[in-house]
């Protein structure tokens, strides 16, 4: 399996600029997979100059928090444009995971402060976007805007999570971010246990007399 060093995640921004693309646009997205929360996406334009190129970026899966939130700051700082957007958990039940992500990625994209030559999106093409686009699978790893925009989002629904776990205290949303740990599917299973018992408790039955 190939490793993917520095330079390698600067190759495709590389070419890009080559062919006369000033202003890329790295977007992804974190929230697809828990059982609670929101789903947040990040678009991120970086400067790829070499003298102010921010050094240490890579897929937010690899880093630790601490070094998320480093590099999350420095992104923000030194980005050239970015914006992230949330869509809430009765969002995504409504019009489902897929359809709040692209939502979630438009309004990111459309709030950004400079428009975007091009988009290099973590593997999904994005409905309703008139600006040329790639997916690229893996894309955090491989593409240093992706990456970046990674951190940015991980880092703004960690944050969000630790939030909801002040007001919701007892689902450990502060350590397991709302994915599925062994407490987070027993608080779910436990509520809906309770949930059925208040309904069959509360339901009135009603006979006839024939």
């Amino acid at each position: 399996m190939k490793t993917w060093n520095a330079e390698d995640k600067l190759s495709i921004e590389k070419e890009l600029l080559a062919r006369g693309c000033a202003y890329i646009a790295g977007v992804d997205e974190v929230g697809r997979g828990p059982l609670a929360g929101p789903v947040v996406c990040a678009a991120v334009i970086l400067p790829l100059e070499e003298e102010r190129r921010i050094r240490g970026i890579d897929d937010s899966k690899k880093l630790s928090a601490k070094r998320r939130e480093e590099l999350a700051a420095r992104i923000r700082d030194a980005a050239r444009a970015f914006a992230v957007e949330e869509v809430s958990a009765a969002v995504i039940d409504e019009i489902n995971i897929l359809q709040a992500t692209y939502e979630a990625m438009r309004q990111a994209i459309g709030n950004l402060k400079v428009e975007p030559d091009l988009l290099l999106n973590d593997a999904v093409t994005i409905p309703e976007v008139v600006i040329p686009q790639v997916p690229i699978i893996k894309g955090d790893a491989k593409s240093v805007s992706i990456a970046a925009a990674s951190i940015v989002a991980k880092v703004t629904r960690d944050r969000l999570m630790e939030e909801y776990d002040k007001v919701l205290p007892g689902y450990g949303f502060a350590s397991n971010k709302g994915y599925g740990s062994a407490l987070v599917v027993w608080c779910v299973i436990l509520i809906a246990i309770i949930t059925a018992v208040q309904f069959i408790g509360q339901k009135k039955w009603v006979t006839y007399d024939v």
